[in-house]
Formats: structure tokens, sequence, C-alpha cells
């Protein structure tokens, strides 16, 4: 029996709007939609059953910047959200669980506070999921800003047995370049830990989806995000849930 493969629509809100970045760069973004809870509702009826939204404002400013257009999301979908973006504090994370978000990421509180992940982990089994982006193997965090000297495998490790729900693990330097998705990184991850791991960053074609579904390995890769093909219409949505349900 196959493993369950979730395709996670990613919706990237910068100032109130759903854009899509280069690499994380900011200055290098392009926008989508105006309005990010119509996306959402496009998403739905493309029938993708679950949503990935980051507040790229949020990640540079450590603090909720998009809140109005998040909630907007909500108020306009059924569909479980999982949330990213400048969420470093418990505070921050038990209010989004409240307004309705069924997964908070957290990325660069992983690396300064990896004891608020494990403990609020623990406390709120299946809604915390971290976030490990990496350039050149290494974690970077404050949105990409900064580069770590921990490589993301041992940031992986540091939350086995606490209750993550899953790993969102990026290969930056292929965010938003539909060069192919890093199959062989996202693939290593999986096998150091026993937490689900979801691919991002430079998904460009259903055999992406295919090879990370397909990836070798004790441990399966759980699911991909989906970003740039998928607003440019390389990936077709029908045949992406098609691929990752065979």
């Amino acid at each position: 029996m196959t493993a369950q493969f979730d395709l996670y629509p990613a919706i990237d809100l910068k100032d109130g709007q759903c854009v899509r970045l280069l690499r994380g760069e900011m200055d290098k973004a392009t926008s989508f939609n105006p309005d990010p809870s119509d996306q959402a509702d496009r998403f739905r009826r493309m029938g993708f059953d679950r949503l990935h939204v980051v507040d790229l404002n949020g990640a540079f400013a450590g603090d909720s910047a998009n809140g109005e257009a998040v909630r907007a999301i909500l108020a306009q979908t059924e569909v479980p959200v999982q949330l990213g973006g400048g969420i470093r504090t418990r505070a921050q994370i038990d209010s989004w669980l409240e307004a309705g978000v069924s997964r908070v990421i957290l990325g660069t509180a992983a690396l300064r506070d990896p004891e608020l992940v494990k403990s609020a982990a623990r406390e709120l089994p299946g809604q915390i999921v971290v976030g490990i982006d990496a350039k050149d193997g290494r974690v970077a965090v404050e949105g990409w800003a900064e580069t770590s000297d921990m490589k993301a495998v041992e940031l992986a490790r540091v939350f086995e047995g606490c209750g993550v729900a899953g790993l969102v693990v990026t290969d930056i330097s292929r965010d938003g370049m539909k060069t192919g998705v890093n199959v062989a990184f996202t693939s290593e991850m999986a096998q150091a830990v026993t937490i689900p791991v979801i691919a991002s960053g430079g998904v460009a074609s259903i055999k992406d989806i295919e090879d990370l579904k397909n990836a070798g390995g004790e441990r399966a890769i759980s699911g991909t995000i989906l970003g740039r093909a998928l607003y440019d219409g390389d990936i077709d949505p029908e045949a992406a849930i098609i691929a990752a349900r065979a």
C-alpha cells in the first residue's frame, strides 16, 4: 500500500496580495492575485484539500503583518490551512490556532528557541510544523535573510520524538525557479527522522511530484508544496491530484 502523499498549494502574502518570489527575494515578487481569499477558493474548486499560507512580510518583521489577509482566507474556505511567517511566540501560536489555522509553521523560532517548539508540539499534538529552509544544506532564518552554521539535518533531529507534526523542507536555491525539486536533499531529510517531511522549492512538473512520491528509502516523503509552476499553468491541478493519489 502506498503512503498518502499530500499536495499543498501555496499562498504567499506580501502587502496583502498573493505573490510568488524568486529564491525568497522580496524585491523579486510577482503578484498573482490581489485577493488571497479568492485564490484560496480557486484552489479549493480545483480539488485541493489543504493550503500552505506564508506571511512573507511577517517572516522578515518577526510578527504577523498580513493578518487581515489570513483571516479572510480562513473565512473563505473550510480547507485546512497551515500558516507560517513571523510566528515566534507561544501567544502567536495560540492566537492563530484559535483563529482557525489547522497547523502553525515555526522556522526562525525552531533555530532560535527550540524549547518553545518542543513544548508547543507536546501540548498541541498535530498542530506544530517546523519549517527548515536551507542554503547549501545549512539553515536560513529571518525570512531567509540570514544563514546559520547549523546543518538542516541536524536541526531536524532536534525535534525527533516531541510530537512535531511535520517538517517543511525548502531548498532556497530552487524556490520559485521552476528548475525541479531537490529530491535527493528532501529524501535525505526524510530518512534522517521519523517526522513526516514535506518538500518545498522548485517543483516544476508532474514528474517532480512522482519523483518525490517514489523516492527510495525507508521513510517516504509525505507531500509537497506547489507554487509558481501551479500559478503559471505548468502543472495541471487535476493531473497533479491524480499523480499524488495514484
